[in-house]
């Protein structure tokens, strides 16, 4: 079954770019465009696409407010949102993610970057271009991890692994090499670890560890 993908955009050209970058894969469909965030949110609860890919800056309603209609806290089914943004510094997608979004991707990082995204983002893997995330997340959190006394948590210690791995970008394939264990041990520690922090994706689980000053 194809990945079904709602392109939200305000240009054109970047709106079929995408389409052409994603409909050549064989497991992805484009299956609306939406030139401005309110148009968006109409399309993205009608037509639940498996993947929305929202740009910030758009006409009516911003990418961030957009965003967190679709995927925040207060929606109680919320959609799988990626962020496309043109800048990695951009504060905006700090918003974002704590907004519900369940990851972001830079505009210029190529189709098969693109395709990736929207792979990972359906699949509720890891977020794409994980080394942007990380450096993202750690300038906006700079002063919690220069904290010298730990921070207590509520996770067992192969738990807190887990969760240090996935706010490092890590997938779960790759948390499960480093840490010699099975893919599906894997997910049940961060299954287990997701309930037991109130996080809603991956996303929220590496703001958690870098809010808290886990990571350096």
């Amino acid at each position: 079954m194809s990945i079904r993908v709602l392109v939200a955009d305000d240009q054109t050209l970047v709106r079929t770019g995408f389409r052409l970058v994603l409909e050549a894969a064989p497991d992805i469909e484009v299956i609306a465009e939406a030139a401005d965030g309110e148009a968006a949110v109409r399309l993205a609860r009608r037509l639940r696409p498996d993947v929305t890919l929202m740009d910030i800056r758009m006409p009516k309603v911003d990418g961030l407010q957009a965003t967190e209609q679709l995927a925040g806290p207060a929606v109680a089914d919320p959609l799988r949102v990626v962020v496309v943004t043109t800048y990695d510094a951009d504060e905006n997608v700090y918003a974002a993610l704590l907004g519900g979004a369940c990851g972001f991707l830079l505009k210029d990082a190529g189709p098969r970057l693109l395709v990736e995204a929207v792979r990972a983002a359906a699949n509720g893997d890891a977020m794409v271009s994980p080394a942007v995330t990380v450096r993202l997340l750690a300038r906006f959190t700079e002063n919690v991890r220069r904290r010298s006394q730990p921070v207590p948590t509520p996770l067992t210690d192969r738990e807190s692994d887990v969760v240090l791995a996935v706010a490092r970008g890590r997938t779960n394939a790759e948390i499960g090499a480093d840490l010699g264990i099975s893919l599906s041990t894997v997910k049940t520690h961060l299954a287990s670890a997701q309930g037991k922090l109130d996080a809603r994706n991956r996303t929220e689980i590496a703001i958690w560890a870098w809010q808290r000053g886990l990571l350096r």
